[in-house]
């Protein structure tokens, strides 16, 4: 109860008490009877109204207190927001969760860069996460995801920018000995792995691109080859990086065989020509023989935030951390693809996020100034 509220009751009563004196001959018994009563009343309630004002100041000054300490708790929170960045990696069992895990790890340092690398529902899904889902700076994607935006992100290349080439994953096409060339798959069966991996998307979009139509499955690879085997399956497509230990391990009858794919104009807006070679797989290519075949970069991207915005600053810090600590990745323990890493590999289709190529512009010249 407040002051105020004491003088809402201490209005009542006089009011009650005029009131009286209308309904009383001359007043006399309000004089005589009522009024001191009231007067006593009154006396006896002031005690509790400043009890009661005394607690309310008491709460408001707790209040006061805990006001105080919230901005500890904000700062907290702040510091750890600061300098985190968000990486969608992929499918828990896939090459790029494991390498963005790394990199977290390479590049942490506290709350002045901390990496909180994301399962995803694949490399595909990757790019759509970026463009998307909160918390996501960067992805690592296969350079043709781009692909799938042209018509419904028309300027997806100015929205998205390459930091690193990774690593390319080459293009293998298994096939049982019948099949002599990409015609003969033509209506025949050919698997490109489970939903969510780089074979299940880049595959179908490199056979329409060779107008080669086949009857595209997507069951998991150890399963199709078993198939093969067995003459239920003309093919399988791998997109991955070299050399994959089914053909590497495995033992195939004579005649199972890589289909050559050549590289030419229709593959330069995403792709890198490439080979396998009789080192790679010396039980399935000839000492001396070489298959000419394409690859998919993989790609570490990030969307392109405003130069002056607080999540460029974020990327950018990230940027000077891993570049400048390629090295530790190139470490025992680590994936044995990060040796060959090339900082200054560029990546079909897009551009270099500014403050990587400002980073690079400046190991230039340091080099230049010290010679």
């Amino acid at each position: 109860m407040t002051f105020f509220a004491f003088h809402l009751i201490l209005a009542a009563v006089m009011a009650g008490s005029r009131k009286a004196e209308f309904d009383t001959q001359e007043g006399l018994w309000v004089k005589t009877f009522l009024r001191p009563r009231l007067l006593f009343l009154l006396a006896a309630l002031v005690p509790v109204i400043l009890a009661l004002q005394l607690a309310n100041a008491d709460a408001q000054t707790q209040g006061d207190r805990s006001l105080r300490r919230a901005p500890v708790h904000v700062t907290e929170k702040e510091k750890m927001n600061a300098w985190t960045v968000g990486l969608a990696g992929g499918l828990l069992e896939g090459a790029p969760i494991r390498l963005a895990a790394e990199i977290a790890r390479v590049v942490d340092d506290g709350p002045n860069m901390h990496v909180l690398p994301i399962v995803t529902r694949g490399a595909t899904e990757n790019l759509n996460s970026l463009l998307y889902l909160r918390g996501v700076d960067m992805a690592i994607i296969n350079s043709d995801a781009l692909e799938e935006y042209k018509i419904q992100v028309p300027e997806i290349q100015r929205r998205v920018a390459y930091l690193l080439n990774l690593f390319p994953s080459e293009l293998h096409i298994f096939v049982r000995p019948e099949i002599e060339s990409l015609q003969d798959l033509v209506g025949k069966k050919v698997n490109f792995n489970t939903q969510g991996t780089a074979a299940a998307y880049s595959g179908p979009l490199i056979f329409s691109r060779l107008g080669i139509n086949v009857d595209k499955t997507f069951i998991p690879h150890q399963v199709a080859l078993e198939q093969m085997r067995k003459g239920e399956m003309a093919a399988v497509v791998f997109i991955t990086s070299k050399p994959v230990d089914a053909f590497l391990r495995g033992r195939w009858d004579p005649g199972f065989k890589f289909l050559p794919v050549n590289y030419d104009s229709k593959f330069e807006d995403y792709y890198l020509p490439a080979g396998l070679e009789a080192s790679e797989y010396p039980n399935l290519i000839k000492q001396g023989e070489r298959v000419s075949t394409i690859a998919v970069p993989t790609a570490l991207v990030a969307f392109n935030w405003p130069a002056q915005s607080n999540r460029y600053q974020r990327v950018a810090r990230f940027v000077d951390y891993l570049f400048s600590r390629i090295d530790r990745l190139q470490a025992p323990g680590f994936d044995a693809k990060w040796k060959s890493i090339n900082l200054a590999a560029s990546v079909p289709g897009l551009t270099r996020f500014s403050a990587a190529q400002g980073w690079l512009d400046r190991q230039a010249r340091g080099k230049q100034a010290s010679q």
